[in-house]
């Protein structure tokens, strides 16, 4: 593939109709994350937790066409809780990559509550290395009552509200992009408002990423853009030259989310990170479940889903 074959000006409509009737948007690339930082089997007793569980569902997701996994790793000891220790993330990576051996591995560096910016980049010394990690680009503010975590789930806990603050500085996003820098990581550059394309246009000035740079747009989180179809084509309005931008939607809103990614020429993420349920009532059986479902609404919308070597090709990474 040519650079002009899978980055464009996706504000431009003449282009996206000509691309569309000619069959020619780019190759749609899924990533799915397969757990939180939060929620635990408490709210779905599917939501893999362990190393062992996570690489699990990871096989089952790469093996339905996920070509990307981003990874949240617990504390041994107490499973609710991300891990601030690289070997918990060398663990599940190096179970990622002996069955699934090209997939693109993208840890957080989001993390969980309760994490200084030094705990959180942990996952950027992990052996095997990630190809890319998440980059918030800003703080967020989250309240939330959590659920209480019962026997036989083990680390059981009381419920409580959790209500705080995740803060970030222009110098801590400076310094996770010059950290995956240096390491060959590539960020993937969280985007949960409009304003953040501040912060992203200060990284790009100091050096600290490079193109193409691939923009997540997080739809429906709490202090993120409202999860409308209107704010999706105002973020990708924002857009720099060289982007590519992947679409989450949070709960609810995932399908019509990833329904305005497939649409409009860009990519999806899918998980239970960010959904617990199939439909209204109906847990989510497993990561599969969710990357099935929007590979077949890709196909019908004639979007050609990427393999891994097309999304490699796409990000700039290395083949493997």
């Amino acid at each position: 593939m040519k650079p002009e074959d899978y980055m464009w000006d996706f504000r431009n409509p003449y282009e996206w109709m000509t691309r569309t009737i000619a069959g020619k948007l780019p190759p749609m690339m899924i990533t799915c994350a397969v757990t939180g930082g939060v929620q635990g089997r408490e709210y779905n007793e599917n939501l893999p937790e362990t190393a062992e569980a996570q690489a699990d569902q990871v096989y089952e997701a790469y093996q339905a066409g996920a070509v990307s996994v981003h990874i949240h790793a617990r504390v041994p000891e107490n499973l609710w809780l991300t891990t601030s220790n690289a070997e918990d993330y060398s663990r599940i990576n190096g179970l990622i990559r002996e069955r699934c051996p090209d997939i693109i591995i993208n840890n957080t560096t989001g993390g969980g509550p309760w994490l200084t910016t030094e705990q959180r980049m942990c996952c950027l010394y992990a052996d095997p290395a990630p190809d890319m990690a998440s980059l918030n680009l800003g703080p967020f503010v989250l309240k939330m009552p959590l659920k209480d975590r019962k026997p036989p789930l083990p680390n059981p806990r009381d419920g409580f509200l959790f209500d705080s603050c995740l803060p970030a500085s222009y110098a801590d996003i400076n310094l996770y992009g010059k950290t995956m820098k240096e390491r060959g990581i590539k960020p993937e550059l969280e985007l949960y408002h409009p304003g953040q394309y501040w912060v992203l246009q200060d990284l790009i000035r100091e050096g600290n990423i490079d193109p193409p740079y691939m923009v997540q747009f997080v739809m429906g989180f709490q202090t993120s853009s409202f999860p409308t179809p209107a704010n999706v084509l105002s973020l990708i309005n924002e857009l720099p030259p060289r982007s590519l931008f992947t679409v989450i939607g949070v709960g609810p809103f995932q399908l019509p989310m990833n329904a305005m990614g497939i649409m409009m020429g860009g990519h999806v993420r899918v998980g239970m990170e960010d959904n617990i349920y199939y439909r209204r009532r109906e847990k989510v059986k497993n990561n599969a479940q969710l990357v099935t479902r929007v590979r077949n609404l890709a196909e019908t919308m004639n979007r050609e889903v990427a393999t891994v070597a097309q999304a490699r090709e796409m990000l700039g990474l290395p083949a493997k």
